[in-house]
């Protein structure tokens, strides 16, 4: 074989493999099994009893490695996740949907098992991103789920690309301009669901825990996410915990721009098609998913109850209840 023909097969190879990744199950990518610290009927008691649980990777065209978690058949299902979240948050919810959907949650970019990087670390960019994720996949239209920061990475693609990919699509929970002008009147803040007046304050009292003043930064998210009050959230943060090691130096670097994003344009004119809107009444930000609501056509809202546990994390503390109403949802 000639130096230039082995060349160019060597190049041929690095580019599939940039491109495809084999499937490889969870248990072996995670290195061991992991047992949950609540038994919970209807949900693994191990990692070993989510059979079907696969963790994956693609290159994007920056040349960044994004990780992702997948399982089940059907209609393809994809999940976003919020800011310095990643896919082994969302195991019971894969568990409970993969058994009618093929579920996909996509690792963002310095989040999960993802690559950290210097690079690409604002929204538009995590837009673009979930769009090569849906080519790498080969998707030709999917249901669409975005939570929290999520939410915003979907805004942003619809922005970018239109809906013509997206069948329906779901917001859980995510402000509509999280950074509050100072020439909105109250009523304005209420339906932006703005919950800082410095976003400097706000990056810093997320990532390093500097105190905030609660007329400054909201932090009742923060709250919300301390409050073990379900079996369930403990499972899936303790999972989450022992596999990923979230670097607050590289989750930091997005939170600036992701602040700073206002995304009412978007959501009065570029969002067409079946919307589920989720949210509840521990959430700060029910008054903006409620005006969301009333500019998207064809939106439902679903508004958990304090005793339902609708705060921000719904979906990982009532995830049975979750995977209902998305199905009847999607279904409908």
């Amino acid at each position: 074989m000639n130096i230039g023909l082995r060349a160019a097969l060597y190049a041929l190879s690095l580019f599939v493999s940039s491109c495809v990744a084999l499937a490889a199950p969870a248990i072996e990518v995670l290195g061991k099994d992991y047992v949950f610290p609540n038994k919970l009927e209807g949900l693994p008691a191990s990692l070993s009893d989510f059979t079907n649980l696969q963790i994956n990777s693609f290159t994007t065209g920056d040349g960044v490695t994004l990780s992702y978690w997948e399982a089940g058949s059907g209609k393809p299902l994809v999940f976003i996740p919020g800011w310095s979240a990643n896919g082994a948050e969302f195991i019971n919810v894969m568990y409970l949907l993969s058994k009618r959907y093929h579920v996909y949650v996509l690792d963002p970019r310095n989040q999960g098992l993802s690559q950290r990087v210097e690079h690409g670390v604002r929204i538009s960019r995590y837009s673009m991103d979930l769009r090569e994720f849906g080519d790498h996949l080969g998707l030709e239209s999917a249901d669409y789920v975005g939570w929290s920061m999520g939410a915003a990475v979907l805004w942003g693609y619809i922005d970018l690309f239109g809906t013509k990919t997206i069948n329906k699509a779901v917001f859980v929970d995510e402000p509509v301009s999280i950074y509050s002008h100072a020439d909105w009147s109250e009523q304005e803040r209420l339906e932006a669901g703005g919950m800082t007046s410095s976003v400097e304050r706000m990056v810093s009292a997320f990532t390093v825990g500097t105190p905030a003043n609660q007329l400054i930064v909201d932090m009742k998210v923060v709250e919300r996410a301390m409050a073990k009050d379900s079996p369930c959230y403990v499972n899936s943060e303790a999972f989450a915990n022992e596999f990923v090691k979230t670097d607050p130096e590289y989750t930091a670097k997005v939170l600036f721009d992701h602040a700073t994003n206002d995304w009412r344009d978007v959501i009065r004119h570029k969002i067409d098609l079946p919307t589920a809107i989720f949210t509840g009444e521990y959430s700060n930000n029910l008054p903006s998913q409620r005006w969301m609501a009333s500019v998207i056509s064809n939106a439902r809202l679903y508004v958990y109850t304090r005793a339902e546990q609708g705060d921000h994390f719904l979906m990982f503390k009532t995830p049975f209840k979750f995977a209902e109403d998305l199905r009847e949802f999607l279904e409908h």
